[in-house]
């Protein structure tokens, strides 16, 4: 039987209104799951930027390492402690959506610093500092962790959207982040360099602030080398700053040697 215009416009509209109310209570029913998870993939980077934690299969069990182990500021481009977002909210570094943030203007942009904490003590065992750019087709994004000389490279968990498998995906793998462990930012005069990737892979040992490259993945390479000096020097006055805290000044050093002199 066929049906008027008017019935099939109905249909449509109502069909339409059903279907969109069960999408959208279906996100509203899922998105707590998806922000667990969201949370879970993040501490799971953070951690193993630091630690192997591939043999930690329950997430709670991750969850509570990470409650054990971490803690967390967030900074703003001039080193100093950020509290509060532009609108007032409370600023928690696991909280803040990296790529997101990235959009921001750098004068402006909150910056998350994880510190993984020595077990059983409040002292600071190594950094982590979040990254995020551009691969070849999408986004890439990173943590690196540098050891409490804020220097050395302790670790770097990359991440990426589609990168080419085989190729640029090879970011993810342990072969190409273990490259990085050990390496410097900063050379001996105390400037700034990074850690950069080369052209081609060789199999070499190279210097302090270079690693060996990936076969067919040279853009993919230079995204990642351009993050991670990009974020480093969006980092670097806080790392000095907290250099400079972690110094003992010297005239208190020469005020001791006075006062023993004078007592002898």
């Amino acid at each position: 039987m066929q049906r008027s215009n008017l019935y099939i416009i109905v249909f449509a509209a109502v069909l339409t209104i059903i279907l969109g109310g069960l999408l959208s209570g279906t996100s509203v029913v899922l998105k707590p799951l998806q922000d667990k998870q969201v949370e879970l993939d993040t501490k799971k980077k953070i951690l193993g930027a630091v630690m192997d934690i591939s043999n930690i299969k329950k997430p709670q069990e991750i969850l509570d390492l990470y409650d054990q182990r971490v803690k967390s500021i967030v900074v703003d481009i001039n080193g100093d402690l950020m509290e509060k977002d532009e609108k007032g909210n409370p600023l928690v570094a696991e909280k803040i959506d990296f790529q997101k943030n990235h959009k921001k203007d750098v004068q402006t942009r909150p910056y998350p610093v994880f510190m993984i904490m020595k077990e059983g003590s409040d002292e600071v065992d190594s950094y982590v500092l979040p990254m995020f750019g551009a691969g070849l087709w999408d986004w890439i994004s990173g943590f690196v962790a540098l050891d409490s000389d804020l220097n050395t490279v302790r670790g770097v968990a990359f991440d990426h959207k589609s990168e080419t498998p085989g190729l640029g995906a090879r970011i993810t793998t342990p072969v190409v982040q273990q490259r990085y462990i050990g390496k410097k930012i900063f050379d001996e005069q105390g400037s700034l360099q990074s850690v950069s990737m080369v052209k081609g892979e060789n199999g070499e040992s190279l210097d302090s602030h270079h690693i060996d490259g990936m076969s067919g993945a040279t853009l993919t390479g230079k995204g990642v080398n351009a993050m991670l000096k990009e974020y480093l020097t969006y980092y670097e006055t806080f790392i000095e700053k907290t250099k400079e805290a972690g110094k003992k000044p010297e005239v208190e050093e020469v005020e001791e040697v006075v006062t023993e002199e004078q007592n002898i």
